[in-house]
């Protein structure tokens, strides 16, 4: 058997729940694991205490499985997925798109598998569950039929894991499509989508913006692929102008538009989202609604500091360019940026912009990313709708 020993209290925080360990609170190990193996932890009183992916090269060391003595086969990521994949039908019985397992949420620490009806993106992120995506993809085959299973192996979360990054099909023929979210269509390219393919924890803050923008002449920044520009469109905007910095991504939202029929409404333009914000100031073009949805500007402690001034001077630009008595739209998906901090950040951006903002509404990822309270990683997602006062 393979075991690791934990120090003295090393077991503290995960004795409430939290589910990763890290390196400098490992005292020993039996049976020389290897990478990715699945280990029994111990306490530092010789105490079974769990079973856990082991990988001694990177800083989180052991991801609990179970706090159970039992097997982690085949049967047990089964049942993990069948439950993961029950809830989300539970959130959402009418459709067959949402994110079906979401990584240490579900138990399944290191996995996401994203659900496009008969489409399955998969990331991994741990080396124990890279071992295990062979076990993986037979459960789908076995009880999804699926028309076809890609890996979206790209994160540089790999790196730290050593794990190679790739991206690819692992089952059956992918041809782009179309898909319907809340009556609105996407064109679905998996192979050329970041992240997993499309971003779904957007999802339900999209839908919520419809009743805030009828008539309204609205800026969509960091547009990505369309999702708030057209929920917009769909909601009644007047007008609605998306900004990305990528061409690629503005062909998408052309071709989601024309889909859609919002052709007349919608105008995405190529440009670096801060210098087209200066320049929209410059030449006066003011709007009812700003929509901001940036990439996280953090992956880590040490820049949160940088990243709170990106926050602080976007949300300043949009701020400047909102009309009176107009909506601000704003998110963080950055999780080393609390809620605290980041409504610290709007604060100062508002006073800077001297404007005042009443929370209309505030929300987290959709449902099918639940946040696990123990994990505090799983909440990430900041998403407000904000009235605005000028002065």
């Amino acid at each position: 058997m393979k075991k690791v020993y934990l120090k003295r209290f090393g077991d503290k925080k995960a004795e409430q729940g939290y589910q990763w360990i890290f390196s400098n609170n490992i005292d020993r190990t039996e049976g020389d694991p290897e990478n990715g193996d699945v280990v029994s932890v111990f306490t530092n009183q010789n105490k079974f205490f769990g079973k856990a992916f082991y990988n001694k090269n990177s800083l989180i060391s052991l991801r609990m499985l179970s706090f159970l003595d039992e097997p982690v086969d085949k049967a047990f990521i089964e049942k993990k997925i069948f439950t993961a994949n029950a809830f989300r039908k539970k959130l959402y019985p009418d459709s067959d798109i949402y994110r079906m397992v979401f990584s240490e949420s579900d138990f399944l620490p290191g996995l996401i598998i994203d659900r496009f009806d008969n489409v399955f993106s998969i990331q991994i992120n741990s080396y124990g569950m890279e071992k295990l995506l062979p076990v993986i993809v037979e459960i789908l085959k076995e009880h999804f039929s699926p028309d076809c299973i890609i890996e979206k192996n790209e994160s540089p979360l790999r790196l730290l894991e050593g794990l190679e990054q790739r991206s690819g099909i692992l089952s059956g023929e992918f041809e782009p499509r179309i898909i319907e979210i809340d009556s609105v269509k996407f064109n679905l390219d998996l192979i050329t989508g970041q992240k997993s393919g499309f971003f779904l924890d957007q999802r339900e803050n999209r839908k919520a913006i419809r009743r805030f923008v009828k008539g309204s002449r609205v800026l969509d920044c960091f547009c990505n692929e369309g999702g708030f520009a057209l929920n917009a469109a769909f909601g009644g905007a007047g007008e609605v102008l998306g900004l990305d910095i990528s061409k690629s991504v503005i062909e998408k939202c052309n071709l989601n538009s024309s889909i859609n029929g919002f052709e007349s409404i919608c105008k995405f333009e190529s440009a670096d989202v801060f210098d087209a914000l200066e320049k929209l100031l410059i030449d006066r073009k003011f709007f009812d609604t700003v929509i901001i949805d940036p990439p996280s500007f953090t992956k880590s402690k040490k820049n949160i500091p940088t990243a709170r001034q990106a926050y602080k001077k976007v949300n300043t630009s949009g701020l400047r360019l909102i009309k009176d008595n107009g909506f601000l739209i704003t998110s963080s998906c950055s999780h080393h940026i609390d809620e605290a901090s980041f409504m610290a950040t709007l604060k100062e951006a508002a006073i800077k912009a001297r404007a005042s903002l009443k929370l209309l509404e505030f929300h987290s990822a959709s449902p099918d990313h639940p946040a696990l309270l123990s994990m505090p990683e799983t909440k990430y997602l900041k998403f407000g709708i904000f009235f605005v006062e000028k002065y």
